[in-house]
């Protein structure tokens, strides 16, 4: 599958790379990462990367801007998104030909080419993997950008998808001399205004009989916390983790529009399950779906107490 990959990417002039919506490290370092390969192998085909701009990956890298007929012709890519509902700029349908990279549990199926691999930490893991057994070119600053995925992905090498590729394919990128340090300061350095604000939340969240803790952000908190609204959602989700007997927590934070981002986290529970029954998806341990309204959210709670209460 790899070489089938690599024979379309060396085929196409054009080549335009997608992912999800709301970016994650991952599925940013997968894009840039893979981008900054292909041009490292093939300097003179162009190769962009469109999507919604987070702020506080701007250290990552930026898209780019990509008009209508570029795409009549083009190679497509969509890394990291197990859904096309998820993917970020609908104009994915466009091109000549469309490959899927994924490492989600799937959630329908897409792409002329789909290479899903969940036995993977990351979206990233799978590209290391493919630059790897490929005549695409590594370097610094790809392995920078990779290496970012695999660890954001696998929470700093702690969750449970981590295995010995995981460690493989980061002692692979470590050699190519990238600065780790620069690369935690960067993803974990947190700003004053967001600790503060997690030892605020920290006595607010609640938790049910079946040991689900939750924590709920209106919008009307969200301005008065006066932090992007990410932060809130995704985070703060981990406030609520590490506590003896609390095995599901979940965080529910409500937009400008009244719709709800729902981030679900656990210790071994399959929170994906109740992430599809609301459109969503993800991982095992780290799923995430976003709802209608606040009113959803006793519904959300309650499928998450009867996950909690299986054996």
């Amino acid at each position: 599958m790899f070489l089938a990959i690599y024979d379309k990417i060396k085929e196409y002039q054009t080549i335009i790379i997608h992912r999800h919506l709301r970016p994650d490290g991952d599925c940013l370092g997968a894009q840039m990462g893979l981008k900054k390969a292909i041009l490292a192998t093939f300097p003179s085909k162009c190769v962009k990367v469109v999507g919604d701009q987070m702020m506080r990956y701007n250290w990552m890298g930026f898209m780019d801007e990509v008009s209508d007929e570029l795409y009549k012709g083009a190679l497509v890519i969509v890394v990291d998104s197990g859904a096309e509902k998820l993917i970020s700029d609908e104009r994915y349908k466009k091109g000549d030909f469309l490959i899927k990279i994924d490492h989600h549990i799937p959630q329908g199926e897409y792409g002329d080419i789909s290479l899903v691999d969940t036995t993977y930490e990351s979206c990233c893991g799978i590209i290391t993997s493919l630059i790897k057994e490929t005549p695409l070119v590594m370097n610094s600053e790809v392995a920078s950008l990779l290496f970012c995925g695999l660890v954001t992905d696998s929470g700093r090498f702690r969750y449970s998808q981590t295995n010995a590729t995981t460690f493989m394919n980061a002692s692979y990128l470590m050699s190519f001399g990238i600065d780790t340090e620069y690369i935690y300061n960067n993803l974990y350095v947190e700003k004053l205004e967001n600790v503060k604000l997690k030892a605020k939340l920290i006595t607010k969240f609640k938790v049910t009989e079946d040991g689900v803790a939750y924590l709920i952000n209106k919008w009307s908190d969200v301005v008065k916390y006066n932090v992007g609204i990410f932060d809130i959602s995704r985070g703060m989700v981990n406030i609520m983790s590490g506590i003896e007997g609390i095995d599901i927590w979940a965080n529910f934070t409500e937009n400008e529009n009244g719709e709800v981002y729902c981030e679900f986290r656990s210790n071994g529970k399959n929170v994906n399950k109740v992430a599809t029954l609301f459109d969503g998806g993800g991982h095992l341990q780290a799923s995430g779906c976003t709802i209608k309204s606040i009113k959803e959210i006793k519904k959300v709670i309650k499928e998450l107490n009867l996950l909690a209460k299986e054996k």
